[in-house]
C-alpha cells in the first residue's frame, strides 16, 4: 500500500494524525429567494438546509480536524453560490452547455490534485460539513470522486453521510446527490410556480426599487417621478435620449444602484411597461445559432391576453408609454443617437468640391490672429486626414444662418400642419390587430375548454400563424407612430424655445431636418457669401 493509499485508509478510520486539511465552506440559499442581498451577503439568513452560516462552518470543520489529530491549513469560502443552478457557458471547442458554476470549488479540486493549497502549504484532503455542502449536482460530485480514486487525496464530510473513500459509499453519495439535486429542483419549481402567481395579480417583486418609486415598489418617488414626466414629454417633442441623459446627472439624478445614467439605463426606464402601470417581468432568450443570451422586459398578460395592471402608481399614461417606446425604439432615430461634438453643425457640413464631400471640422481661430473672441472655422480636412484642405468658413456666420433656415423648415412643416400640435390619427390598421388578437384568444379559449372544442394537433397548426400575423402588424404599428409622433409632436414654437435648448437637442433637430449641407469653395472672393451653402434636406417620410 502506497503512502497516498494509506492516506485515503487513515481517513476512512478517521485518524487525521499529521494530515493537512483545508475546509469548504459554501453559503446557499436555493430554498428561499425572498431573503435581501446583505442577508446573504452576511449569512444572516438561513433557509432550508442552510442551517450554518460561514464562520459556523469553519469553525466545526476545523474542530473535527484537530480533535482527530489533523492540522487546519486553509479555507475555501463560496459565499452565496449555488450547487445546483445551472449557467450557460461556452465549451472549450466553442459549443453551448449549461453547467454549475462554482470555480473556488473547482479551484480547491485542481489545489488537492496538485497536493498545495493557494498559498503553498501542503494539502492531502478536504473536509465539508455535510454532503450538502459539497454539491448538489452529480457531475460535480464524479470531479470529487476522481480526486478521491485518482489522486488519493480523502473528501470528508463531519456529519458522517459523505463517504467518497469506498465503493458502497460513492453509491450512496451518488443517491444522496440526486436526492439533494431532486430537491433543489422542486423548490426551483415552486418559487417560480410563486412568482407567476404573484405576477398575475399584479403584485411587484424582485430585489432592488426601481427608479420612480419609493423601497416598497408601489409608492411613488415624488421627484424622480416628475423628471420620467417631464423627459418623456421632452422625447416626444423631438429631445434625443443624450439630452435626456446629461438633464438627469445634470439634476443629481442617480441609478437606484447609485451610479450615473447613460443611454442604456435611462432608455431602460422608458422601456418598462411599469411605469404606464402594467406589470411587467424580465424575459431570458436564447438565439437558436449562436448560442448567446439576451434580456428583455415584456408586458405581463392574463388568460384573456390584456395586459395586467400592476398593484403600484402609474408615472405617465399608456398612450404616452406607446409613443416614447415608439420613438426611442431599439436603435436611435435620426438625430437621437450619442454625439459628443461640441459645434453645431460638425457632422452635417461636407466639402462641396468635386471628387472631395469630406466632413468639415471645425477650428478655433488663433488669439493672436483675430479680434473677435471665441471666433472658429468650419474647414476641410487636409489631403492627409482624408479630405482636400480646399475649403473653409466662418463657423458663427454658418450657425446663424444655418439655424434660421431648419427652424423656417419647421415652421412651414408648421403652418402645412394647420399652425398647432395636432393629435396622431388611429393607426390605419387598428382593427386588423384586434382582429388577430381576438382570433388568437378564441382559439386557445377552443384549446382550454373541457371538453376541447378544439385539437391539439389542430390548435398548434393554426396558431404559429396567427403569432406571426400579430407580431407583423404590431412592428409595423410601432413604425407608423415612430414616423407620426416624429411629425405632430415637433413643438410650433422652436423658434422661441431655441435658445433654452441644449447641444444635443439642437442636432437633434437638425439631423431630423437635414442630410448635410455642402460648402461650396469661396472661388478666391473674401467676402462673406451665404450662397456658398447648399442644405440636402431630409425629405419626409
Amino acid at each position: 500500500m502506497g503512502e497516498r493509499d494509506d492516506l485515503v485508509q487513515r481517513a476512512h478510520w478517521g485518524d487525521l494524525s499529521g494530515l493537512n486539511l483545508a475546509g469548504l465552506v459554501r453559503l446557499s440559499f436555493e430554498s428561499d429567494a425572498a431573503e435581501s442581498a446583505a442577508e446573504r451577503r452576511s449569512g444572516a439568513y438561513m433557509s432550508g438546509r442552510d442551517i450554518k452560516g460561514r464562520d459556523e462552518q469553519e469553525k466545526d470543520c476545523r474542530a473535527y480536524v484537530e480533535s482527530r489529530g489533523g492540522s487546519y491549513v486553509h479555507t475555501y469560502e463560496e459565499p452565496d453560490t449555488s450547487a445546483f443552478k445551472r449557467r450557460r457557458v461556452v465549451l472549450p471547442d466553442g459549443r453551448t452547455a449549461y453547467r454549475v458554476v462554482r470555480p473556488v470549488f473547482e479551484g480547491a479540486l485542481e489545489d488537492l490534485k496538485r497536493g498545495a493549497t493557494p498559498d503553498g502549504r501542503r494539502l492531502d484532503g478536504i473536509v465539508v460539513y455535510d454532503i450538502d455542502r459539497l454539491t448538489r449536482d452529480n457531475r460535480h460530485l464524479e470531479d470529487a470522486i476522481e480526486v478521491v480514486q485518482h489522486f488519493n487525496r480523502p473528501i470528508l464530510d463531519i456529519t458522517g453521510t459523505l463517504d467518497l473513500l469506498t465503493d458502497n459509499g460513492r453509491t450512496v453519495a451518488r443517491i444522496v446527490v440526486a436526492t439533494y439535486n431532486k430537491q433543489s429542483a422542486d423548490t426551483a419549481r415552486r418559487v417560480k410556480r410563486k412568482h407567476r402567481a404573484l405576477e398575475q395579480a399584479g403584485i411587484p417583486t424582485g430585489g432592488r426599487r426601481p427608479f420612480g418609486w419609493k423601497a416598497d415598489k408601489r409608492t411613488l418617488e415624488p421627484a424622480e417621478a416628475e423628471i420620467i414626466r417631464a423627459s418623456a414629454r421632452r422625447i416626444i417633442e423631438g429631445a434625443p435620449l443624450s439630452a435626456i441623459v446629461a438633464d438627469w446627472n445634470e439634476r443629481g439624478f442617480t441609478t437606484p444602484l447609485g451610479n450615473k445614467w447613460v443611454r442604456t439605463t435611462v432608455k431602460n426606464v422608458f422601456r418598462n411597461p411599469r411605469i404606464c402601470g402594467y406589470r411587467s417581468r424580465n424575459v431570458r432568450e436564447i438565439h437558436p445559432e449562436t448560442g448567446k443570451e439576451s434580456w428583455r422586459v415584456e408586458v405581463v398578460t392574463n388568460e384573456e391576453g390584456e395586459p395586467v395592471i400592476g398593484q403600484f402608481e402609474p408615472i405617465i399614461s399608456v398612450q404616452e408609454w406607446e409613443a416614447v417606446t415608439a420613438l426611442i425604439g431599439s436603435n436611435p432615430l435620426h438625430g437621437r443617437g450619442v454625439n459628443s461634438r461640441t459645434y453645431l453643425f460638425t457632422g452635417t457640413l461636407r466639402c462641396g468640391k468635386p471628387e472631395c464631400g469630406a466632413k468639415l471640422r471645425a477650428l478655433k481661430a488663433h488669439a493672436s490672429r483675430t479680434k473677435t473672441p471665441g471666433l472658429f472655422y468650419y474647414a476641410c480636412p487636409s489631403k492627409g486626414s482624408g479630405g482636400c484642405g480646399g475649403v473653409s468658413i466662418p463657423g458663427p456666420k454658418v450657425d446663424l444662418v444655418l439655424t434660421e433656415m431648419v427652424i423656417a423648415k419647421y415652421e412651414e412643416e408648421a403652418r402645412r400642419r394647420g399652425g398647432a400640435d395636432e393629435a396622431p390619427e388611429i393607426w390605419p390598421r387598428e382593427e386588423e390587430l384586434r382582429q388577430v388578437r381576438d382570433d388568437i384568444k378564441d382559439l386557445t379559449a377552443a384549446w382550454r375548454a373541457r371538453p376541447r372544442r378544439i385539437s391539439s394537433a389542430r390548435y398548434f397548426e393554426q396558431l404559429p400563424g396567427l403569432e406571426r400575423e400579430e407580431q407583423g402588424l404590431v412592428a409595423e404599428r410601432e413604425a407608423w407612430m415612430a414616423r407620426t409622433y416624429s411629425a405632430v409632436a415637433r413643438p410650433v414654437d422652436l423658434r422661441e424655445r431655441w435658445s433654452g435648448l441644449t447641444l444635443p437637442e439642437k442636432r437633434a433637430y437638425i439631423e431630423e431636418a437635414l442630410i448635410s449641407v455642402l460648402v461650396h469653395p469661396a472661388n478666391g472672393k473674401t467676402r462673406w457669401n451665404p450662397d456658398r451653402l447648399e442644405p440636402l434636406w431630409r425629405e419626409a417620410e
